[in-house]
């Protein structure tokens, strides 16, 4: 927030009517965003639910038919077509909607505005794009897409629409500020978790454990009323399927696993297996981790050949993914429908227990039931209790492995891909798996397994405690499992964080962000902030000319600049405060500037107003290359002292990094002035940015840490998976 003269005039200025019309504005954009992504939300599975519920009935009515060529062209052609209009949207209209889309909005609300994020373009095809690949049987999930749908929402509604479009709205500009955006993102990713599974609190709780770097009081009052909202507005919804209006989407659709029974007992000889889970949970979540950083390495080389070749690699993965889904299935022997089958056996159709696939009648296919089907049904049936006898083991694991690989090869391709369910998903099969080997010897059935291998292995990956508990246990709808999900969540994110980093933040070192951790590095603490302050100092005096201006401006990439007074505006040289690089261009574009100093605030202040000086929206920032300025103007002066910060913060130069690292992110800075111990010296030694805090950047300046005891204690991965 920028504290110059307009700013704070626009302050004093606000009278009760303002202030009341301000906070009215905050509660109604979170009601707005709430609205919008509930229906959202619900659009997307209903679409999901119906296109890939007829490709399901149609390859059913196929195999019935015994014509099984016929129905892997039709389940292929199907799923490629879907792929392709996914990859082909996003990687010629909006390359930024690729992804998850969590590691992007998680590094908006820590302080690093990605291009192209939170764009309108963006935002369609997130939903397009999220819809076309879970539909095309990609192993993918549509959780973060929704997470960053709801930040699209969110960004759009704070900055009052899309101008590039001119889809904008006055009485929506009210946030001028990044707090207050950041704030309505941090709403708008509670509101994407609670529509992608109906979790209200842990989208909450999501939001404030994984996503947000600065939380409030009043910030998590008003995430909760959103996630009401959302929650509120999908029962409606999904009351009115559950008559049967909504097609193939009767069942509610919606992530919902029903695990509630009405008893679940368990004794001190039950924590063991629970505890292997954990640790088994927290190795694949890592070795999950460390895969997937190698394949995206691998598949950022061939997205920067050109978009054809990105799209070539989604429609190969496409082509893959369906001959495993039609031909894994011929590997399982045809079971036995039980004769007190809760449901009809063999399941002729999209979804169920008991699919036929080429079973004779009154046999159905185990690894079918689970394979050939949408991720959400898998997942219903792996869940499911009471059905200990229902699969073999072979299908189970086969099943584990098919997951846990094309989950890895999946995401990366460009379109949009969640990674939470595929993370569930491969969960609940080696729990399921674990269950079975363990048999007899538990009092917990193998749908409960199944539940707890998810939590592990979302630990072991995502790294996440409370929030993922939460969500679990609300997808569940089974309080009792509270304290065995908490153990697997503590063993599995322990034994996880001995070995690398969680998956998120591995995508936002991939693609570059500067991400500011919560903790400092401890090597920190041996450096001072004057250690990492390099390059030499580009200032501005107070009264400046033209000329200069332009070619500092021409010359750096710099976002904010000192603005210091020399003779004869002070006795010696001062520090007056802070500029930043979009106002100085706002000055030159509305020629504030005269041939006199004296005639300067007379002639020029009045032709702005606070507003000017508010935040603009993502992408519309003028460049320097596009103002065009005659000789004569170029000799001309500007006083830049209204227009100046004169309250930035500053630090010491003897100050330790490790201290300025955690003002700087607890603040909420962007640039912070490093001044000198003794007078004497120039008033600025330099300014900290964010990069300045960057562990390569450090590392970089200072080789021999990379070597020192001063490092966190993690185990290295073996040399050989090294040379992968």
């Amino acid at each position: 927030m920028i504290e110059n003269d307009f700013c704070k005039q626009d302050w004093r200025s606000r009278g009760k009517i303002e202030i009341v019309q301000y906070i009215f504005m905050k509660w109604t954009l979170c009601f707005l965003v709430g609205i919008i992504v509930s229906l959202l939300g619900f659009f997307n599975n209903l679409a999901v639910e119906n296109i890939a519920g007829v490709k399901f009935v149609i390859t059913s009515n196929m195999m019935l038919a015994r014509r099984f060529w016929v129905a892997f062209a039709v389940f292929s052609v199907y799923n490629f077509v879907l792929t392709l209009i996914a990859s082909t949207v996003t990687a010629y209209i909006a390359p930024a909607a690729a992804g998850s889309g969590i590691p992007e909005v998680k590094a908006y609300l820590n302080g690093v505005d990605a291009p192209g994020i939170f764009t309108l373009r963006t935002f369609v095809v997130k939903i397009v794009g999220s819809i076309s690949a879970v539909s095309g049987s990609l192993l993918v999930g549509k959780a973060g897409p929704m997470v960053h749908t709801g930040a699209c929402v969110a960004a759009l509604l704070g900055q009052g629409g899309s101008k590039r479009y001119g889809l904008t709205w006055r009485w929506l500009r009210f946030f001028k500020n990044d707090r207050d955006r950041r704030d309505l993102v941090t709403c708008g990713s509670a509101a994407g978790i609670t529509a992608a599974f109906r979790a209200p609190v842990g989208g909450v709780l999501f939001s404030l454990e994984e996503m947000a770097s600065w939380w409030r009081s009043a910030l998590l009052w008003r995430s909760f009323f959103t996630a009401a909202v959302v929650a509120i507005v999908l029962r409606g919804l999904i009351d009115v399927c559950l008559s049967g209006k909504c097609g193939l989407f009767g069942k509610g659709g919606l992530i919902m696993y029903d695990v509630a029974s009405e008893e679940i007992t368990y004794h001190l000889s039950d924590v063991l297996p629970v505890l292997l889970l954990g640790v088994i949970g927290g190795i694949l979540g890592s070795v999950y981790n460390f895969l997937i950083d190698k394949v995206l390495r691998v598949y950022n080389l061939i997205h920067a050949k050109g978009p054809g070749y990105a799209i070539l690699l989604a429609c190969l993965i496409s082509i893959f993914t369906s001959s495993l889904l039609f031909g894994l299935p011929w590997l399982a022997t045809c079971r036995r429908c039980p004769a007190d089958a809760a449901e009809a056996c063999p399941t002729i159709g999209r979804s169920g227990n008991y699919k036929k696939f080429q079973c004779p009648p009154g046999y159905y296919n185990d690894l079918a039931s689970l394979i050939f089907n949408t991720n959400d049904d898998a997942i219903r049936n792996l869940f499911s209790h009471y059905t200990d006898s229902e699969f073999h083991r072979s299908s189970v694991f086969i099943f584990f492995i098919t997951c846990f690989f094309l989950s890895v090869f999946s995401y990366g391709i460009v379109v949009p891909a969640g990674l939470f369910v595929p993370v569930i998903v491969t969960g609940a099969s080696y729990g399921r798996f674990v269950g079975m080997l363990v048999g007899s010897h538990s009092n917990l059935n193998q749908g409960l397994f199944a539940v707890l291998g998810s939590a592990s292995l979302l630990g072991g990956s995502m790294r996440m405690t409370v929030s993922l508990c939460v969500i679990l246990l609300e997808l569940t709808n089974n309080l009792l499992l509270l304290p065995l999900i908490m153990l697997v969540l503590l063993i599995s994110k322990t034994v996880a964080d001995a070995f690398n980093g969680n998956i998120y933040d591995l995508i936002m070192k991939l693609k570059g962000f500067p991400y500011l951790e919560a903790h400092a590095e401890p090597y920190m603490r041996q450096l001072t902030v004057v250690d990492v302050v390099t390059g030499p100092l580009q200032f501005f005096h107070g009264i400046e000319k033209v000329k200069n201006i332009v070619h500092i401006l021409q010359t750096t990439r710099h976002n904010g600049f000192p603005v210091i007074d020399e003779p004869p505006l002070s006795e010696t040289p001062v520090l007056f405060g802070l500029i930043l690089r979009a106002h100085i261009i706002l000055l030159l574009k509305k020629k504030a500037f005269s041939p006199n100093p004296a005639l300067i605030p007379a002639n020029v202040s009045k032709q702005f107003s606070s507003a000017d000086f508010g935040k603009k929206g993502l992408g519309n920032e003028d460049k320097i290359e596009n103002i065009a300025l005659t000789e004569e103007e170029m000799e001309m002066l500007i006083d830049l002292h209204p227009y100046t910060n004169a309250s930035p913060y500053t630090v010491v130069e003897t100050m330790s990094l490790a201290k300025a690292l955690i003002l700087f992110r607890q603040v909420g800075l962007r640039h912070m002035l490093v001044i000198p111990k003794i007078s004497g010296r120039s008033p600025v030694v330099g300014i900290l940015t964010r990069h300045d805090f960057m562990p390569e950047h450090i590392l970089d300046l200072y080789p021999a840490l990379v070597g020192s005891k001063w490092k966190r204690l993690r185990f290295r991965i073996p040399r050989l998976l090294k040379l992968f």
